[in-house]
């Protein structure tokens, strides 16, 4: 298909769904409209009761923004972020053959990395970052269990978190003594050998509050040399000074230890597809890591209308990860990595403006090198690693509300980040030192229009930038020293959020977003042929990044009294990721993302507690290479969730692919794959899991 062509489809697609969802809203509106309150402008937008401060913020961005409950993942099996993010749209998050590793792509962003690397979304944990200073989330071992909820701010939506990334932010927020259940046993497992244990004990003191969690999991893995071995401590204390001020300090330990089973050809895969690779038996892959992290964050209550935060963080990172093993080459990195971060934040109202000012700086450095190995076992050095890199993140962003009904949300961001890459060949003595400095500064304006007290309307037009990670600058394609550019683009965005109440016991919700972007200078990886298993990178000149995000749900009482429920949750992504002219590759569509990507469920729940319901997936098929030569097939999953909530206690099992369809989930993106390329990794087979929370 020709790219005016493709356009052309992807315009009508954009039409179509944009004039269901003006269909929708008119009669949404209609039915609301005696229940409406226009100086109610932002109150209660999110679904599922998060407090009033984490609306308003969701409610004053003219863009995607997605909440997670905490609480919704004790009623089903949660051990990575693959299960927690799995409704919501515009991210495509592929579980991993590796325990809780996952791939993670959000509007497009890192589609050439779905086995290395992890760029494009800037993680954070209450506000402080947890992705490293030069933007990659490599070695990140983030808990979604340790969440009380997450806020999933897509592409220049997360502005306010100051994420400099192609496809926005992730925060995850703590719970606190305060604001949770003080003392939580947690039991699950299931298929593969998943054995998994949480224990959580806290207090309250009048001003003086705390919070520890101990956990610890194992499993065996649906694959040959795939056994992971994970303990974990998270805790919090926090410290009310007066009503006005206060603090917390955060701590967290893991060490997560996993046998990684490799990539297998298409005829392996058709052979057997849990099988590990050879290679990957042979040379003992692994990817252990060991972290700890401390961080403090304060808050002052300057007055009603202005407050002012600041937060500080430290982490260190020890990474031992054998990867490559033939007979030709082998590679085992073994490095460790120190993160600081802070962060201030000043908010101040104004008569009709609410200005938020915000400041991110990180720092990160590398150390280490990568090795030779015999079977997972550290021989010589080949390379000396000293990598380092900082990023300053500022913005400003005013939310004006220029009548009951319009709000005006303008700002700019700058961006002031450096890098530099110090690999010496330890055999020649070669120093490869790539470096650079990269400034931006990326405004932003948008417009909500506030229909009622629970539906609005929103546009924004915004500015993208990224700036490389250190890893590409170490895999970059170029002969010489000279540092890749970074990505940068522009996006327009429009939709919609809100909810509908048809009665007293019943409601549905909605997310809306349709966006489309050019970029430039996108960094896109192919595989080394010299050193199979390494990557290349390179800046593309220009690439289309254009979607349809939507989230629908809600409960509907069967009865009067509203005894039985129906509960349906339907997610829905339709992906355009393209070349555009490109001289190599044309118009042809990007690799990794699905074309689109649905996924639902349908609970029936009674007023007891219990509940129980079918769930499915439908993915469709993916290219493995720029070339768009190697299709991975789509498939479809059906599940079964059901379960019993209690005042003290919950259970749940869950029954996952009933068919036993066998897929893939990940694979490794080549300029051009071949039917003989080992890049394949097999997706979860049937599989069945039961969980118990105790609250005592």
């Amino acid at each position: 298909m020709t790219f005016v062509a493709k356009r052309l489809v992807l315009s009508v697609q954009l039409a179509l769904v944009a004039s269901l969802a003006s269909s929708a809203f008119t009669t949404a509106v209609a039915e609301t409209a005696d229940n409406s309150d226009s100086s109610a402008q932002v109150e209660r937008i999110t679904v599922q009761g998060q407090q009033a401060q984490l609306d308003a913020e969701v409610a004053l961005t003219p863009g995607a923004v997605t909440v997670v409950e905490g609480s919704d993942l004790a009623l089903r099996n949660v051990t990575s972020l693959a299960d927690m993010l799995r409704y919501v749209p515009g991210v495509w998050v592929a579980s991993g053959s590796t325990g809780d590793s996952t791939f993670f792509s959000s509007r497009g962003s890192n589609l050439d990395a779905t086995n290395y690397d992890g760029n494009g979304i800037k993680l954070l944990q209450d506000g402080l970052p947890v992705t490293a200073a030069d933007g990659n989330n490599h070695n990140r071992a983030v808990d979604p269990l340790s969440a009380r909820y997450a806020v999933i701010a897509r592409g220049a939506n997360a502005l306010t978190y100051g994420a400099s990334t192609l496809g926005g932010a992730i925060d995850f927020i703590t719970p606190t003594a305060r604001d949770s259940d003080t003392t939580i046993l947690t039991l699950n497992g299931g298929s593969h050998g998943q054995l998994q244990g949480r224990l959580t004990a806290g207090t309250v003191a009048d001003r003086f509050d705390g919070l520890l969690t101990a956990e610890v999991k194992q499993w065996d893995g649906f694959r040959q040399h795939q056994q992971q071995q994970r303990h974990g401590l998270y805790a919090n204390a926090g410290w009310q000074f007066n009503e006005q001020l206060s603090t917390r300090f955060y701590a967290t330990y893991v060490d997560n230890d996993q046998e990684l089973p490799g990539a297998l050809t298409r005829q392996q895969f058709e052979q057997d597809p849990y099988q590990a690779q050879a290679d990957a038996i042979e040379g003992h892959y692994q990817f252990n890591v060991e972290t700890w992290r401390l961080a403090n964050k304060t808050h002052w209550q300057l007055s009603t209308d202005s407050s002012l935060s600041f937060g500080v963080s430290y982490e260190e990172q020890a990474l031992y990860h054998p990867i490559v093993y033939n007979p030709y080459f082998s590679l085992l990195i073994d490095t460790e990595q120190r993160n600081s971060g802070l962060s201030l934040r000043y908010n101040v109202r104004l008569a009709q403006h609410d200005v938020l000012f915000g400041i991110n700086y990180g720092h990160t450095s590398v150390k280490g090198g990568n090795y030779t190995h015999n079977s997972g076992v550290r021989d010589s050095l080949s390379t000396a690693v000293d990598n380092d890199a900082n990023s300053l993140e500022a913005f400003v962003a005013d939310r004006w509300q220029v009548s009951d009904h319009w709000t005006l949300i303008y700002g700019a961001q700058l961006v002031s980040a450096n890098r530099e890459v110090r690999n010496i060949n330890t055999s020649t003595g070669a120093l490869y030192n790539p470096k650079a400095d990269y400034n931006s500064i990326n405004p932003r304006v948008g417009v909500i229009y506030h229909v009622s007290a629970q539906t609005e309307l929103f546009a924004n037009i915004s500015r993208l930038y990224e700036p490389p990670t250190n890893y590409e600058l170490e895999d970059d394609a170029s002969p010489d020293n000279a540092a890749l550019d970074a990505m940068r683009g522009k996006v327009l965005e429009v939709g919609s959020r809100g909810f509908y109440n048809p009665s007293t016991i019943s409601q549905w919700f909605w997310e809306l977003a349709v966006y489309y972007a050019e970029l430039d200078d996108e960094i896109l990886s192919i595989d080394d042929p010299n050193a199979p298993g390494t990557s290349l990178s390179t800046n593309v000149e220009r690439t289309i990044h254009a979607g349809v995000e939507a989230l629908i749900g809600g409960s509907v009482a069967l009865d009067s009294k509203a005894v039985h429920k129906l509960e349906p949750r339907l997610s829905v992504s339709i992906n355009e990721f393209s070349f555009d002219n490109d001289p190599a590759y044309g118009d042809n569509t990007l690799p990794a993302a699905p074309g689109h990507v649905i996924k639902g469920e349908l609970l029936y729940r009674h007023a007891s507690g219990f509940f129980a319901g079918p769930t499915f997936d439908i993915v469709a098929s993916r290219y493995a290479d720029f070339s768009n030569s190697y299709q991975v097939e789509s498939y479809q999953l059906l599940g079964l969730r059901l379960g019993f909530s209690a005042s003290q206690w919950q259970w749940y099992a869950e029954l996952r692919n009933i068919t036993g369809e066998k897929y893939v989930s990940l694979f490794s993106v080549k300029d051009e794959a071949t039917p003989q390329a080992a890049i394949l990794q097999a997706g979860e087979p049937r599989s069945v899991y039961t969980g118990l929370t105790w609250r005592f």
